[in-house]
């Protein structure tokens, strides 16, 4: 095969240092499949990978991008045929394996999902990691007894990627959606993706007490922190809390009250260590029953594959509200 156009993230002298490259299938880890890839998208855990704001990768040089959608181009596991439609998210792209940000991908056939049927690869990486982030949170809720009867949900960090969709899904299951965000500007877009009611972060009372007053069903967190601690004291009775993500800060201080008193459940969500059975499944609902109603205000921006490391610095300045959808093919 000739060489394609990869961006690959170096460690040179200590500073990453990411751009585009010629590589070879040569170039690329080992694994099962090759994919041609057509779509990929940015997660803020790409921008700080390709600009070296976070140690992300554990091994250089590598294709960044935890995220891809195309075809396959060739394969020797026995699941997979050439021009099978297919996605990767997650799992060690980027970080210990070559990514999607390339025209082919060489991946392991136990990472890759088949397209569902009612979902396009544009689609698949509108959502991306951030969307199956969000259905994965949904869908642990409810297996653990989540409702719409049982109020509504709280979604933190809500103009972001997982936030947005996650408001999205919420809505299109028949939940009541309450979504907190930082960005004024973002009122009007999280209500058209099915938000009842917004609130502003910086306007919260957190409270003090062990347990204050009940205010949701459950909620989805992607903030982590002592916003955390917050909704711990006013989830009502049998609510669940799926924690996503620590954009607040990492620490948690709370008390057991919440979860002898009330019984609430605290869920941590790992999308990228998920079992493939479980992952398979969830794409699936993605597809069907938790498939956003509002995707095209979801992808916010669709860029081209040289445009990509020009969008990387509003991430880290956290000004990107939706997402963005990168063509690679």
């Amino acid at each position: 095969m000739e060489s394609f156009k990869a961006f690959r993230i170096h460690s040179e002298d200590g500073k990453i240092a990411a751009r585009f490259e010629d590589i070879t299938l040569d170039d690329l880890a080992p694994g099962e499949v090759v994919v041609r890839v057509s779509h990929s998208g940015i997660n803020y855990k790409d921008a700080l990978a390709a600009t070296g704001a976070g140690r992300i990768l554990r091994r250089y040089p590598l294709v960044g991008g935890i995220d891809l959608a195309g075809v396959v181009e060739s394969s020797t596991d026995a699941r997979f045929a050439k021009d099978d439609a297919v996605l990767v998210t997650g799992c060690a792209l980027s970080e210990t394996h070559d990514g999607g940000y390339a025209r082919f991908a060489r991946v392991k056939g136990e990472w890759v999902i088949p397209l569902p049927p009612g979902l396009t690869a544009f689609e698949a990486m509108t959502l991306g990691t951030a969307g199956f982030t969000a259905a994965f949170a949904i869908d642990r809720m409810e297996q653990n007894g989540q409702d719409p009867a049982g109020g509504p949900i709280v979604v933190t960090g809500a103009s972001g990627g997982v936030g947005s969709v996650a408001v999205d899904m919420l809505a299109t299951r028949g939940y009541r959606v309450i979504a907190v965000s930082g960005k004024p500007a973002a009122v009007e877009y999280l209500k058209a993706l099915g938000a009842h009611e917004v609130l502003a972060r910086a306007g919260l009372d957190l409270g003090s007490r062990a347990l204050e007053t009940a205010r949701f069903g459950g909620a989805i967190d992607n903030l982590g922190g002592e916003v955390l601690t917050w909704l711990t004291r006013t989830v009502d009775f049998w609510g669940n809390i799926a924690s996503i993500g620590l954009a607040s800060g990492p620490e948690l201080k709370t008390t057991v009250m919440p979860f002898i008193l009330r019984g609430v459940s605290l869920l941590g969500i790992n999308s990228s260590a998920t079992p493939r059975e479980r992952r398979v499944a969830v794409w699936r609902r993605i597809a069907t029953d938790l498939k956003p109603r509002h995707l095209a205000r979801i992808a916010t921006r669709t860029i081209d594959f040289a445009d990509l490391p020009a969008a990387f610095p509003a991430y880290l300045d956290g000004a990107v509200t939706g997402r963005t959808v990168v063509r690679i093919g």
